[in-house]
């Protein structure tokens, strides 16, 4: 389905008794009926995070609640902040309240900004000991003294839910199933849960970080995109956008991107998070963009939520996966056989991406 038009579904659930369906691919089998109906064009359709993560909330509410019935205790994130970025900050206010909501245990781990990378990679190794604690994130960006290689190697990959550990890495490049960078991950599902097909499309990345940028155009090879990267080299930023279908922006540059530079009827996913004067802003200049686009994100209210409720999604796969190693241990039950892709001590088996032919090369 092309930008410009929405699509009116009809669905028919093969688990009739199962009320958490979505577009995207999952456990649920449905057969999907699509109208393609044009869509007025009188202004921009918002993609809100914030219904499709209240959604995956109140099933993941659910699964903690049954976990800790099962188990005796609740899965723990844990948040390692190092310094005062205003920016996450902000981010991590958003996932605090969204572990309350869910009954996840949060523990935010702060370290001052004038410390050694040894620090760093001890405070990391106590979580990773730490049978509680199911999954650890590390907020970005890191102080400038800090490498960040030497952090995300210090996380154990089974506890990496934001899929940062180069084994998670490799994992996503690969097309395997692991833990995805959580905000990548975001990106794509924004786009697909709200109706739109991204098969075909011609999709602009700006920003090539590791936390963002470079998944994301991963992802969207998968989803069979054409994708063009740029970053602070690339010449003609303009004439890249003006082709794009599908533009992400993640350069963590406020009004990088105006309404004169988008091509008309594109679908805008903005990732950045600005903190100006008393405003979180984005990359996209928003109110120039709007009258342009068939769809765009909010700063805040866009990518953010999703992140944060896909974030606790990776957990509880995580504390499920890190249980039964746990009792396979004190079972004395062999190891997965040859066939696990993650192999041992890899993280578990989760939803790489809807849509995904890992094997496809054309």
């Amino acid at each position: 389905m092309s930008p410009g038009f929405v699509a009116r579904a009809t669905l028919r659930c093969d688990n009739p008794g199962d009320d958490s369906l979505s577009l995207v691919a999952g456990p649920v089998v449905a057969a999907v009926t699509a109208e393609v109906v044009p869509r007025p064009r009188d202004g921009a359709r918002l993609l809100e995070g914030a219904p499709m993560a209240a959604e995956i909330r109140g099933r993941i509410s659910d699964e903690v609640s049954s976990f800790s019935n099962r188990h005796g205790f609740r899965p723990t994130l844990a948040v390692v902040l190092i310094g005062a970025d205003a920016p996450s900050a902000v981010y991590l206010q958003q996932i605090v309240r969204t572990c309350e909501r869910t009954g996840v245990t949060g523990r935010v781990v702060e370290i001052g900004e004038r410390v050694t990378t040894a620090l760093i990679q001890r405070r990391i190794d106590e979580l990773n000991r730490d049978p509680l604690v199911s999954g650890i994130i590390v907020q970005m960006p890191l102080p400038r003294q800090i490498p960040l290689r030497a952090v995300i190697e210090a996380i154990d990959p089974r506890k990496d839910i934001d899929g940062l550990h180069p084994g998670n890495a490799g994992l996503l490049t690969l097309g395997y199933e692991g833990f995805l960078p959580a905000t990548a991950q975001a990106t794509v599902e924004i786009v697909k849960r709200s109706g739109y097909r991204l098969q075909g499309l011609d999709a602009t990345v700006i920003g090539r970080s590791n936390v963002v940028g470079r998944p994301v155009s991963l992802l969207l090879q998968r989803e069979h995109c054409t994708v063009t990267m740029c970053h602070r080299q690339t010449r003609d930023l303009s004439a890249h956008v003006a082709r794009a279908d599908l533009l992400v922006v993640a350069a963590g540059s406020p009004g990088l991107v105006t309404g004169a530079m988008l091509k008309p009827g594109a679908l805008v996913v903005d990732v950045g998070i600005n903190v100006v004067g008393d405003r979180i802003v984005g990359d996209v200049d928003f109110e120039s963009a709007l009258p342009v686009v068939e769809a765009i994100t909010p700063v805040p209210g866009g990518v953010g939520p999703l992140t944060n409720a896909i974030l606790l999604e990776h957990l509880l796969a995580a504390a499920h996966a890190q249980h039964d190693e746990a009792g396979a241990g004190r079972t004395g039950r062999d190891e997965p056989d040859s066939g696990d892709q993650t192999g041992e001590g890899g993280p578990p088996a989760v939803p790489s991406a809807p849509g995904a032919d890992p094997s496809a090369s054309g």
